[in-house]
């Protein structure tokens, strides 16, 4: 069989990350070579626990190491008694509605004065820093948001560390903001949410797989305050994607029809062959907040929808890798 190299570009949304977690676990089991990742949020952990997984055993090593971060997450995020507001259901209860409006009125510095933050835990006994920084290792681009500019910078193999990790998933309204090296840093997904551009000049790859958890179209118009305020949050954090991703379009369609000479850019956008598996499907049948629901079941449930989704994707498209993209940008 034929081995294909793909990049991989993942989106962040919080617990909802666990269907990219299904669908790396079905990808893993094809005879697919990893190039490099880029990440936010939740699609940063996913990212860099695939690379210390693989680092250590190749992809079944990867495979064994998101799911044993998955059910670290499940069982030990968040700790009690906020695991009372959702249980098994999507919805959140009395407790955590309650943690959510606090953060409306405090910062995290007034609700959560001692920092405590489990996921860093889950982190320092999942992930080994030192694999990712080594030269063999799968390239890693973790997006993360300057909070005093609002710009994105992107961090590489060699500068990351946990605090760029525990930066990249740092939802200001819930966490403390994170520092690094002075500078204070917010979610990755407020900037890129995944990044592509490191994909395409600085990776090798010519197969870029985006696998995206916020949806890119509802089926119905937000009505109430707190529905039309959850919208909001979505596009936000989708925004900065879909204008990189319609600015890539652009280029490839541009570099196609050029008849003059090409260059090196041109070239690489002409070879370049887009791909998305998206929880379309799924998601958008949930509340926002059900981001926030770590209970083990609804991590099971996403996971399986996860693999579900990309097997159906590689029965379908899986023969056109390395030869043309499956995705098609619509208005």
């Amino acid at each position: 069989m034929t081995t294909y190299t793909l990049s991989l570009a993942l989106q962040g949304g919080g617990s909802h990350g666990a269907f990219t977690w299904g669908v790396l676990d079905r990808l893993l089991e094809e005879d697919i070579a990893i190039d490099a990742v880029s990440g936010a949020s939740a699609g940063a952990l996913n990212a860099a626990v695939l690379a210390s997984g693989y680092a250590h055993g190749k992809h079944e090593g990867a495979r064994q190491a998101l799911r044993s971060f998955w059910e670290a997450v499940a069982t030990s995020l968040p700790q009690p008694p906020l695991n009372l507001g959702f249980g098994t259901s999507e919805q959140p209860g009395a407790t955590m509605q309650s943690l959510l409006m606090l953060s409306r009125f405090f910062s995290p510095s007034e609700f959560n004065p001692f920092d405590l933050n489990p996921l860093r835990e889950i982190l320092k006994n999942q992930i080994d820093v030192a694999r990712l920084q080594a030269d063999t290792a799968i390239r890693l681009f973790i997006a993360t948001t300057r909070a005093n500019t609002g710009t994105l910078r992107l961090f590489r193999n060699k500068q990351i560390t946990l605090d760029v990790l525990l930066a990249s998933a740092c939802l200001p309204t819930l966490h403390h903001t994170v520092t690094i090296d002075g500078e204070p840093y917010w979610d990755g997904g407020l900037t890129a949410n995944p990044p592509i551009f490191p994909l395409v000049h600085l990776a090798k790859a010519n197969d870029i797989m985006v696998v995206m958890l916020n949806p890119c179209r509802w089926p119905d118009t937000p009505q109430t305050a707190a529905e039309i305020g959850q919208r909001l949050s979505e596009i936000s954090f989708g925004a900065a994607f879909h204008t990189e991703l319609q600015g890539l379009m652009l280029a490839k369609r541009t570099a196609h029809r050029s008849l003059f000479g090409i260059g090196q850019l041109e070239r690489r956008l002409r070879e370049l062959h887009l791909h998305l598996i998206d929880a379309q499907s799924f998601t958008s049948q949930l509340p926002t907040l059900s981001k926030l629901n770590t209970h083990l079941g609804f991590i099971e449930d996403l996971h399986q929808a996860g693999r579900e989704r990309a097997s159906a994707w590689l029965k379908e498209n899986g023969s056109r890798l390395g030869r043309e993209s499956t995705f098609r940008l619509q208005d």
